[in-house]
């Protein structure tokens, strides 16, 4: 079993930064893919960035040169920078953690930071 921990959420101003962070307890990270999603208010939870174990990444392409996904595996920590905010980036953020094991898939979600950009 996995536990998944985010942090870092809050209140920007459009333009400014923000680095998530989602800490891991329960078993190693490390052979997981780990993303980030969000839901904003009055729609569907969307992929905002993926890490594969390997380290090889993939964004989401309004997310793309403005987000960067990075993981830390002696920390168990995966985060997620983002710059140059916009409105539009407003929702619940959450980070997922993603393993494909002999009885099949298993998959974790964190409870979610709040994300808000203001205008």
């Amino acid at each position: 079993q996995v536990q998944l921990v985010e942090s870092g959420g809050g209140l920007v101003q459009a333009g400014g930064s923000l680095r998530l962070s989602c800490v891991a307890s329960g078993s190693s990270l490390s052979r997981y893919a780990m993303g980030w999603y969000r839901r904003a208010p009055g729609k569907q939870r969307e992929l905002v960035a993926r890490i594969i174990s390997d380290g090889t990444t993939n964004y989401a392409d309004s997310m793309k040169g403005r987000f960067t996904i990075s993981r830390d595996n002696a920390k168990n920590t995966v985060y997620l920078q983002m710059s140059s905010l916009k409105p539009e980036d407003t929702a619940v953020y959450f980070c997922n953690a993603l393993i494909s094991t002999m009885w099949g898939p298993r998959e974790y979600w964190g409870q979610g930071t709040q994300v808000t950009v203001s205008s």
